[in-house]
């Protein structure tokens, strides 16, 4: 896309921004995805799965978190992090936090955010209403892939993890070490499912551990983990597969995606999983079918909801 393809995408999807709204005029969620390469970020209202903006930011937007009118974007090379807000029409980058080493995940929480640091080997606490950062603890090297369990965190070490750590983080403003745990295998992604059980992906192997019981066969490592209402969606980029599990573990079904499909998350009734290889967004309902294949960029790593 050029400069003047660019001004034209992003002028031209303000009119369907507004119009992306309710009838009670309450704002409908907008699904965000990185443009890894683009250095800009892609809004698209999910229903129909139009373009309605591209939202310029720094150099190499790579992990994004959201909720209702905010998301955390990781710039994992510059050593950023973008705070980002929705106000009504209106997706804009609020402000830009730096002084960390390569910024990787992140966990909302209330008013804080609690972002991965691999290069530094920390946990930072973000105040979202300051837009500053207010702590960090120190977990290891290569911290990665985070999840929250109730007042913890859990953190990987690493993409192919032999540690996972706990951070105590009921107090934001002074979290603190817990315990470090062994895996069953070189742990990927960590999250914690409604039932409050830790689900562990394996970065080089196609398993899949559920807290202290079943271990499930999986696609293609690395495989990535979300959570809806009494389901779990498990994403192979290699494979190429996004598979539905009850929440104990059974497989409901499996759909192809296209490769390079490595995140997921759900928000609300969509399931996101953007594609490295493609450059595709691909928004499934909560039974796992396919309703959008939106192509968004040359490559898109993450994508989030607001």
């Amino acid at each position: 896309m050029n400069r003047r393809e660019f001004i034209a995408a992003g002028l031209l999807g303000l009119p369907a921004l507004r119009a992306c709204g309710s009838a009670s005029g309450a704002a409908a969620p907008l699904a965000l995805a990185t443009a890894d390469t683009e250095s800009h970020i892609v809004v698209v209202a999910p229903g129909s799965g139009r373009i309605v903006q591209r939202l310029r930011t720094l150099e190499g937007p790579r992990s994004i978190q959201g909720r209702t009118g905010l998301a955390v974007c990781a710039h994992t090379q510059l050593g950023k992090v973008s705070i980002i807000e929705r106000d009504g029409d209106r997706i804009h980058v609020r402000r830009v936090l730096g002084g960390f080493g390569e910024p990787r995940y992140t966990v909302l929480a209330g008013r804080y955010a609690f972002v991965t640091d691999s290069g530094a080997g920390e946990v930072a606490t973000i105040d979202l209403r300051r837009a500053r950062v207010v702590h960090r603890v120190p977990v290891g090297d290569l911290a990665r892939h985070v999840t929250r369990q109730a007042g913890t965190l859990w953190v990987a070490l690493g993409p192919s993890a032999a540690r996972l750590v706990a951070v105590d983080v009921s107090d934001p403003l002074r979290p603190a070490v817990e315990r470090r745990a062994t895996p069953r295998f070189l742990a990927h992604d960590v999250a914690v499912a409604p039932d409050g059980r830790l689900w562990v992906t394996a970065g080089r192997e196609r398993r899949i551990a559920i807290g202290g019981g079943p271990e499930l066969q999986a696609d293609d490592a690395p495989q990535h983990v979300t959570f809806g209402p009494g389901r779990a969606y498990v994403a192979s980029g290699d494979g190429g597969s996004v598979r539905v599990h009850a929440l104990d573990g059974r497989l409901l079904r499996s759909v192809r995606v296209p490769r390079g499909s490595y995140n997921v998350q759900r928000a609300g009734r969509f399931v996101l999983t953007p594609s490295l290889g493609a450059g595709t967004l691909t928004i499934l309902d909560l039974h796992g079918n396919v309703r959008q294949i939106v192509r968004v960029a040359d490559a898109a790593h993450d994508a989030c909801m607001v």
